[in-house]
């Protein structure tokens, strides 16, 4: 596991067994260079994207407003509303993400084995409210 993926804001207190698990337990996905992941307007789709290798961009009608990098995350709003996205997202170089979207972490506290619990998901609410 890249070690700065445990450096995340939205992983702060949670341990790195916890983490690992987590992010086991997710869908990594490939886009080329140039391929949109996120247009702005369309509907949340529930997913949450941490950046593992490469670089993107994003952008708010078609003006630059950051570029991410390997450990950064993206849309983890996602997670806890369904509000449309206000930002598009393009990959810069080929890049590889690591998805997590509300289904697959509901079925991961509620059928893990105590691994993730309601705990670990109000630490995680915590975080993305100081965000």
């Amino acid at each position: 596991m890249p070690e700065n993926l445990y450096n995340l804001e939205i992983f702060k207190w949670i341990e790195h067994d916890v983490i690992d698990h987590i992010i086991l337990n997710c869908e990594e996905r490939n886009y080329s260079t140039g391929e949109m992941i996120i247009a702005e307007w369309e509907a949340s789709n529930g997913e949450w994207y941490i950046l593992k290798s490469g670089r993107v961009s994003v952008c708010i009608k078609w003006t630059r407003i950051a570029e991410l990098n390997s450990g950064d995350i993206f849309w983890e709003i996602a997670l806890l509303n369904e509000e449309e996205r206000t930002a598009t997202v393009k990959a810069l170089s080929d890049i590889v993400v690591i998805v997590l979207s509300y289904d697959d972490l509901i079925d991961m506290i509620n059928n893990d084995e105590n691994k993730i619990n309601k705990t670990i998901m109000e630490r995680i609410e915590e975080n993305l409210g100081r965000e």
